[in-house]
């Protein structure tokens, strides 16, 4: 009893149909911007991938345990600093 693949694999015949299809729709000067704009894209992800854990600008820090029904703004933060001191 043999099992079938439940995704195929692709081979060489269907790469060469794929790309003769994206070369008639999209044409060859175009060959060149969507290559770069694919591989700009994986680098991306993968540097997103990669990321040791350093926030980058207006993400939230979700590192601390707290409760987020207790969650401040910066602005009100900054304010009960000012009333501390």
């Amino acid at each position: 009893m043999s099992t079938l693949p439940l995704i195929p694999t692709i081979g060489v015949p269907e790469l060469l149909i794929i790309l003769v299809i994206v070369l008639i729709f999209f044409g060859v000067g175009k060959l060149p911007q969507i290559g770069k704009a694919l591989g700009e894209g994986i680098k991306g992800f993968k540097d997103g991938a990669k990321d040791d854990g350093k926030s980058t600008p207006g993400q939230i820090d979700l590192s601390d345990d707290h409760d987020p029904d207790q969650a401040v703004t910066k602005k009100e933060r900054v304010e009960r600093e000012k009333q501390a001191d």
